[in-house]
């Protein structure tokens, strides 16, 4: 058995007018995150650090921006088929932390929802699995509240 670990970041612009979701359930706010799929950074970096440890490449190499399959997919269903290929090679997470980063909306009472619906998701307990929410004070696009980031980091072994 060996352990590997993997490091994801996903950004996405906000607009007006869409849904917010984050960690796979959705955020009560004006603005959503603009992308092919729902646009879900948190789950979109936890499935980078996943492939990176499991050595299978990037998101959108899985799921390719230009593939309309993946067209307004909830970023959830994405994450199931990267479990079920992670699986299947005999891989088990063993932990998860994550931080994402935005101004708007005050994520801290979103944080026990989104533990127990990622932790489902990754057949993890969840207190295998870190949240945290951090702003960006102000700086750059984060800051000026015209996007969100997250990033993940995953440990594995390898069976």
């Amino acid at each position: 058995m060996s352990l590997k670990s993997g490091l994801g970041y996903d950004i996405h612009r906000l607009k007006e007018g869409k849904k917010l979701y984050l960690g796979g359930i959705q955020i009560l706010s004006s603005k959503g995150l603009v992308g092919h799929s729902d646009g879900d950074c948190l789950i979109h970096a936890i499935i980078d650090a996943l492939l990176g440890a499991a050595g299978e490449g990037d998101i959108g190499q899985w799921f390719p921006p230009t593939d309309p399959r993946y067209k307004d997919v909830r970023s959830s269903q994405l994450l199931k088929e990267v479990m079920r290929r992670i699986e299947e090679r005999g891989i088990e997470i063993l932990h998860v932390d994550t931080i994402i980063i935005t101004e708007k909306p005050k994520l801290f009472s979103y944080i026990p929802r989104m533990k127990e619906t990622l932790a489902s998701l990754l057949q993890i307990r969840p207190e295998d699995l870190g949240i945290k929410a951090k702003t960006n004070e102000g700086l750059g696009a984060v800051g000026r509240e015209e996007a969100v980031a997250a990033w993940a980091t995953a440990l594995v072994r390898q069976k």
